[in-house]
Formats: structure tokens, C-alpha cells, sequence
């Protein structure tokens, strides 16, 4: 998951892995506490310490602390210190994951997908009207951040040829895995089955390319997205969320 969407700004702080860009999306500007996830030694991490220089590494770059953390017992520890520092709780997510048998697009699947490796112009505006936040400048950043991993960019066109739907399928080096991203549609374009089609030809895409899994991030709150996935063979297989600090009151009177 932090080879498919990689912040360009990154430090290694103990077991934390400090991540920043600009503020786009809160994936690239988070920390991944890495022993709570693979069960190390939480005892050995002296985590105030290491909150202490994720604050200032986080304040250099004028951006809020911001933690990606998965809700399992392995966290715990990390959890009990960010509740006492009053950080909230927030965009609860799911991983959903599959094998990659069986990926192939159903007779009868229309309309027809456009692949590519690299995303055109038509693809970022049509996703960045949907899930972006910010201006040019902030496109420019979460462009670099695609482009940061092998993917495949898929659209889907309505009609009138307009592109209308489009999604990513990361494919981090390595891994034998692929990640879905940028399931995107305009808001007159849904209901038209252009979703299910683009998820089929990326899990068509994947297999072709020897992936043996795929897993893909939706919120806990989005249950129209999680039945899309449900039928396309996708399973919950573990939580995350966030946790940011709130900001702190600047100190009035005399």
C-alpha cells in the first residue's frame, strides 16, 4: 500500500516512517508506524520520543500529525498515547482483498474500457473532479504520487464520447500484488454499470500481468462501493483509520 500511492517526502523515524506531500490526501501526509502492523517489539520504541520528532518534522513542513493506523491489538499501545494526546479518530477504511483466479471480464460487459500506462489529461480531470481537493498546484502533486508506481489507468467513455469514469491499478515492483485506486465516476455518469466494467478489465489487466492478489481501500462509511466489491470476490481483510491532532489554541490575552 505505501509503494502504490509513495509521498515524495519521506523520513525514517525509529519504527515510524514519517510521509509527506504538500498536504494532498491524507495517505501521502501520514505516518506508518510500521512495528504496530508486522508485530514488532513496541516495547523497544520509545513512542512519546518519537512523537516528540514526527511534531517538529510535521511542523518544518507547516502540515498537521497525522497517523495511518490499523485498529488491531498490535496498536494498542500507540492508540493509548494518541488519545491521551487528544488526537482524533476519523475516515475509517477497509482493506478489501482477492486472489487473482477467475479475473476475467463477464460475456456481455459494455461499454468498453480504454487501458494505458500512464494517465492522460482526460483521466486526471475526471478524477480529480471527483475525489480531488485543491487547485492546479495540488493536481500536480497527486500526479507525481501516481506516477510513482507502475500502474494501469483505465476510462470509460459515456455516449457522447465524453470521458466519464475512470480507475488505477497500482502494481508496486516486486510484490506479485495490485492495488485499486482512483475508482472514480462523475456524478451523471453513475448508475450506468461504468464502475463494474472498469474493475473488471483492471482485475483482467492484473492477471494478465502475473499479479497473484489484489486488494483495494474503501471507507467503512461508502457500503455502495463495499457491494460492488463484495460481488466482484473482494473481502474485508483488516481496518485502518486516521488519527490527526487536533490544533492547538493560540494563547489569548495580556
Amino acid at each position: 500500500m505505501d509503494a502504490a500511492w509513495p509521498a515524495p517526502d519521506r523520513h525514517e523515524a525509529g519504527s515510524w516512517t514519517l510521509r509527506a506531500a504538500a498536504g494532498v490526501t491524507q495517505r501521502a501526509n501520514s505516518i506508518w508506524p510500521r512495528s504496530e502492523e508486522y508485530g514488532g517489539d513496541r516495547c523497544s520504541d520509545d513512542l512519546p520520543g518519537l512523537l516528540r520528532e514526527a511534531r517538529a518534522w510535521y511542523r518544518s513542513r507547516r502540515l498537521p500529525v497525522i497517523f495511518q493506523v490499523f485498529d488491531t491489538p498490535a496498536a494498542s499501545g500507540l492508540h493509548e498515547l494518541l488519545d491521551a494526546e487528544g488526537f482524533t479518530r476519523q475516515s475509517e477504511t477497509l482493506v478489501m482483498t482477492r486472489s487473482a483466479m477467475d479475473a476475467r471480464i463477464p460475456a456481455g460487459v459494455t461499454p468498453a474500457v480504454e487501458l494505458a500506462t500512464e494517465p492522460s489529461g482526460e483521466w486526471l480531470r475526471v478524477w480529480w473532479e471527483v475525489d480531488g481537493r485543491g487547485g492546479e498546484d495540488s493536481l500536480a502533486v497527486a500526479e507525481t504520487i501516481l506516477r510513482g508506481c507502475p500502474s494501469v489507468y483505465a476510462l470509460v467513455r459515456d455516449r457522447g464520447g465524453r470521458a466519464s469514469a475512470v480507475g488505477r491499478l497500482a502494481l508496486p515492483r516486486g510484490s506479485g500484488q495490485g492495488g485499486l485506486y482512483c475508482m472514480a465516476t462523475l456524478p451523471d455518469a453513475r448508475r450506468q454499470g461504468f464502475a463494474a466494467a472498469i474493475l473488471q478489465a483492471l482485475l483482467q489487466a492484473g492477471s494478465e500481468r502475473g499479479v497473484d492478489g489484489f486488494w483495494l481501500l474503501v471507507t467503512a462509511a461508502n457500503r455502495g462501493a463495499q457491494e460492488l466489491y463484495a460481488h466482484a470476490g473482494f473481502r474485508e481483510a483488516g481496518r485502518y483509520l486516521y488519527r490527526q491532532e487536533r490544533p492547538r489554541r493560540a494563547l489569548t490575552g495580556c
